[in-house]
């Protein structure tokens, strides 16, 4: 059975900053309604692919691109409203606000302008259950990641880039959030690229696992085959032990 083709990735990406290469000749693909985790030693060069496929960083050769489509020329605000999302390592939200004040933020960012209706559905689909007067910057790390997640799921994104969302979380926090990683992509198509040091839950969740070892790739497949291969074994496990 031929493979469908990717709706999002990127090709020979190279990337040097200060002097120094940080990605190497680095090429991956993810489809609609599918899971590719991303892993690796600290730095491999994980979230400076990131900064390239979301438009921070533009590389010095290669291609990023969504549905056929070259995104190289678009900053980073332009390849948000194609559909290209992002959440970060740390869930920085405006603690100034309140819940309700981050949505409409969200909501009249860009046209076309979101209602409030669309914040509700978004926060029901997060299961986000905290009063909307409340202070953004009094919830716990789990409650910011789904506050930022809704924002983003409010506009309907093609692909999602999530950097180590089970970062900070306990167990069934990360038991929630696998089960809906999982409603994101199957249910509702979203090609989704997973940073993620946690590699069980990779385990159970990913479609696909992507390994980067000093700026460049090398291994790609299903867990159970990337995890037992003996290079990503010596360059990640062995090195991270």
């Amino acid at each position: 059975m031929m493979r469908p083709k990717p709706c999002f990735g990127c090709d020979d990406i190279c990337l040097s900053l200060g002097g120094r290469q940080i990605l190497k000749n680095v090429s991956l693909s993810v489809q609609r309604g599918e899971l590719l985790g991303l892993i690796g030693p600290n730095g491999a060069g994980k979230t400076s692919l990131f900064e390239v496929l979301s438009g921070r960083y533009h590389s010095q050769r290669g291609r990023v691109y969504l549905d056929e489509r070259s995104l190289d020329r678009l900053d980073i605000f332009r390849r948000a409203r194609l559909g290209v999302a992002r959440t970060f390592q740390s869930p920085v939200v405006p603690d100034a606000l309140t819940v309700g004040e981050v949505f409409r933020a969200a909501r009249k960012s860009y046209p076309p302008y979101m209602s409030t209706h669309d914040a509700e559905w978004a926060a029901r689909l997060v299961n986000l259950q905290v009063p909307w007067e409340r202070l953004a910057g009094s919830l716990d790390t789990f409650d910011r990641r789904k506050l930022l997640l809704a924002c983003l799921m409010m506009r309907r994104p093609r692909v999602l880039l999530m950097d180590e969302p089970a970062s900070g979380l306990i167990n069934t926090e990360i038991s929630e959030l696998d089960l809906l990683l999982r409603k994101l992509v199957d249910e509702y198509h979203i090609a989704v690229i997973l940073i993620e040091h946690r590699l069980e839950l990779l385990d159970s969740i990913a479609d696909r696992v992507c390994v980067l070892d000093l700026g460049a790739v090398i291994a790609e497949g299903d867990p159970l085959s990337v995890f037992g291969d003996p290079a990503v074994r010596a360059a990640y496990f062995e090195g991270a032990a």
